[in-house]
């Protein structure tokens, strides 16, 4: 059976429906990108068309399409060669002299996987790949600060009804598929603008019956996904066990996420005993979600779900009417807040990791935490210059090693002269095998120097003392 969605995809930016403003300024970006060279950000909600529209860019300008999933294949390794490799290399056969478009798929997916690089891996590549990018994302704000930052923004909308009807009919015509004008606007109302939906929905319905009816499209409405602010109505103030229950399964928010939510929520109403036994069904919930992150058998999600949903409801006690205004987990808003901090911590760790071959989470909790005590405000300056040469550290990031500063003279001008002691040594290694040989032919110059070599050999001893005492 052939996909519709992928069989009608728009093959030109023409064709896209229901964006025109976000379709036009992603083909006058495609046009002048080579004068200001920036990658893109297209994001809004899933299924209104974002990776369609950059298909059909491609198609346009007639540039080979190289895509990459960032949710499954997003570790700093596989960024660089795929991506990496793709960006700075044309085909003979590409048009526009070879041009590529790489695309980025769920590029708001990256920072929950920060361990292994991906995101600042995709922050190199925007920043000096010669070709151009699109990154397609759900939620804009997800992604990095430095990401976005690195990238022009385009957001699409959801797609109106009026705009998706249109697209519905033009599917029935090409399908043969007899249809009532309130049957597609039926569909088009139910799917509130997700136009992939839509014409998942005209499949499964057309699939049954050539002729399609209003009364076809109401009884064979699927079920909705619930929002989640319902959902917390339903299991903390109205629904049975079952009901929370069968309810939770039309959330889209994974088990760990809906602990999250009921959590912080459930003392806005829940109060005495029924508190404290709705707090063991999450305690149990959390028992069972650690036994999937160790085991990653997430058959284990089912128990979890069932104590957070089932549970909760059961341990009310009371009746619990009226309106409560519920909130997304402090949690999140506190990640959120902490989020440039987290990223500087996680720059440096990654770098001490490269460097001593230890593992990320030794450098954060093992590693960074000494360096901190021993150039805690760049007292002991020989060892903060050697610390941060040895980890090529910034001044954003001396600053947050050592408490100092980050506009501070003195991080300046530490940065500055580690600098200078990776420049020397690279020429200190840049000899070569041929030294010796130069050297025996050279023996006379060699010994008239023997004083001033001595010489070179302790500055450059007293100058790695720093980096010694690291190791």
């Amino acid at each position: 059976m052939v996909d519709w969605t992928e069989k009608y995809r728009p093959a030109s930016l023409s064709e896209v429906r229901g964006n025109d403003t976000a379709r036009d300024a992603l083909a006058e970006w495609a046009e002048t990108w080579p004068d200001h060279r920036e990658a893109v950000v297209v994001h809004g909600s899933p299924g209104i068309g974002k990776t369609s529209a950059a298909h059909a860019l491609a198609n346009d300008a007639g540039w080979d399409v190289v895509e990459l999933n960032a949710s499954d294949q997003r570790t700093a390794g596989v960024v660089e060669r795929v991506a990496g490799e793709a960006a700075r290399s044309g085909t003979l056969t590409g048009g526009s002299g070879g041009r590529k478009l790489v695309l980025l798929d769920e590029a708001d997916n990256l920072h929950g996987n920060i361990d292994r690089g991906g995101s600042a891996a995709i922050t190199r590549l925007v920043d000096d790949a010669p070709q151009p990018i699109v990154l397609v994302a759900n939620e804009y704000y997800e992604m990095s600060s430095s990401l976005r930052s690195a990238c022009r923004e385009i957001e699409f909308r959801d797609v109106s009804k009026r705009s998706i009807v249109p697209v519905l009919r033009d599917v029935c015509r090409r399908e043969d598929v007899t249809y009532e004008e309130d049957a597609l606007a039926a569909i088009a109302e139910q799917n509130a603008g997700d136009l992939r939906s839509a014409v998942n929905d005209l499949q499964a319905l057309a699939e049954q019956d050539r002729t399609l009816t209003a009364d076809d499209v109401v009884m064979g409405e699927r079920d909705r996904t619930e929002g989640v602010f319902d959902y917390l109505d339903d299991v903390i103030a109205t629904h049975s066990a079952r009901e929370a229950l069968q309810a939770a399964y039309d959330v889209d928010e994974t088990p760990d996420d809906l602990l999250s939510w009921v959590a912080d929520n459930v003392p806005k109403d829940y109060r005495g005993g029924e508190l404290a036994d709705a707090y063991e069904f999450l305690s149990n919930a959390d028992v069972w979600l650690g036994r999937v992150r160790a085991t990653q058998n997430y058959a284990y999600w089912r128990y979890a779900t069932d104590n957070v949903a089932a549970g909760v409801a059961a341990a009310r006690r009371h009746d619990h009417g009226g309106w409560t205004r519920y909130g997304p987990p402090s949690y999140w808003r506190k990640l959120g807040s902490s989020r440039a901090t987290r990223e500087k911590r996680d720059y440096v760790a990654r770098h001490i990791a490269e460097t001593a071959g230890c593992s990320m989470a030794t450098a954060r909790n093992d590693v960074l935490p000494f360096l901190r005590v021993l150039t805690h405000h760049c007292k002991n300056r020989e060892l903060t210059v050697a610390m941060t040469a040895a980890y090529e550290l910034d001044t954003e990031h001396v600053a947050f090693v050592t408490g100092s500063g980050e506009t501070t003279n003195k991080v300046a001008s530490i940065v500055a002269d580690a600098e200078e002691r990776r420049t020397d040594a690279a020429v200190d290694h840049s000899e070569g095998a041929f030294a010796g040989a130069v050297r025996e032919d050279n023996t006379d110059e060699d010994s008239a120097a023997d004083e001033t070599t001595d010489d070179d050999e302790d500055t450059e001893a007293d100058s790695q003392r720093g980096l010694d005492e690291f190791f």
